[in-house]
């Protein structure tokens, strides 16, 4: 070490960048989450786009005659889905009051539930009686309720991870930043999901 070194501050051996300083309010994970998200609604505003376009530019009739949208189906699905909000919101609070047992729990619902919705949905694909190739009405649906069915699968896989590590201990009062996040993302699905349910199908 040489004379000059051991003149500086202790402070001032530190190498490397400084120690971050992180907002009391939002931890970075969490505002990376709110990012991806805000560009995911921006990809949903593409579609969305040209939905608009085909029905009210174009006055593509919705639906196409002689084909019918299950709007009943997608009714049930949907009150499958805002419920699973709920669910996932117990996840977190319990979590966050250490009670393991409601976590593990309401993370098993969620999950079971974001299945249920996604298996409707497929099984709602093969009974419609049109596919992509039936016009501009039939290719827009397939897009926003299939590219909001990706972010369901997305969503999924994330609840599975999260529902693995909640039964082998990995979460607590104090380290639940995993839950919180993926809480996050579900609550955007669910909130595109009325989106989607009420273009599409409603409107």
């Amino acid at each position: 070490m040489t004379a000059h070194a051991e003149h500086l501050p202790h402070d001032e051996h530190h190498h490397g960048p400084p120690v971050p300083h992180y907002s009391s309010r939002m931890t970075p994970a969490v505002l990376g989450m709110f990012l991806f998200i805000a560009s995911e609604i921006m990809l949903f505003g593409s579609f969305f786009t040209a939905y608009f376009f085909v029905r009210v530019v174009a006055g593509t009739p919705w639906p196409t005659p002689p084909f019918h949208l299950p709007v009943f189906v997608a009714f049930l699905n949907t009150c499958i889905l805002v419920t699973s909000s709920f669910t996932i919101h117990w996840a977190t609070t319990s979590i966050k009051r250490g009670n393991v047992w409601g976590l593990r729990a309401g993370l098993l619902l969620t999950f079971l539930m974001g299945l249920t919705f996604l298996i409707t949905q497929a099984i709602e694909y093969s009974r419609i009686g049109f596919n992509t190739s039936d016009g501009a009405f039939a290719t827009i649906f397939f897009c926003l309720t299939g590219l909001h069915g990706a972010h369901v699968f997305v969503g999924l896989s994330i609840l599975l991870f999260m529902t693995i590590r909640a039964f082998r201990g990995h979460f607590s009062a104090e380290h639940h930043h995993g839950v919180e996040i993926g809480g996050i993302y579900w609550h955007f699905v669910d909130v595109m999901w009325i989106v989607v349910y009420a273009t599409v199908y409603l409107l």
